[in-house]
């Protein structure tokens, strides 16, 4: 199960806030032991992109796979 400061992948796209999939966020809240999560996303400068309630099918955990970040500029 993920917890509270893992590090998350995210699957889907959510255009509303300029994130895709494949993006990197935190894990700052666990709601009901696993049924939502409220990810952190940031910019490489520290700053918040967005805080957003994501489920399940939406995020998994970074260290599944082997996998090299890549960097992309924010709109």
């Amino acid at each position: 199960m993920l917890k509270e400061l893992d590090t998350i992948v995210l699957t889907v796209d959510l255009p509303q806030h300029h994130l895709t999939s494949g993006d990197l966020g935190a894990i700052v809240f666990v709601y009901n032991n696993g049924e939502a999560y409220e990810v952190e996303f940031v910019a490489t400068d520290g700053s918040t992109l967005a805080v957003e309630t994501l489920y399940p099918q939406q995020l998994r955990h970074a260290s599944e796979r082997k996998e090299i970040p890549h960097v992309r500029e924010v709109a």
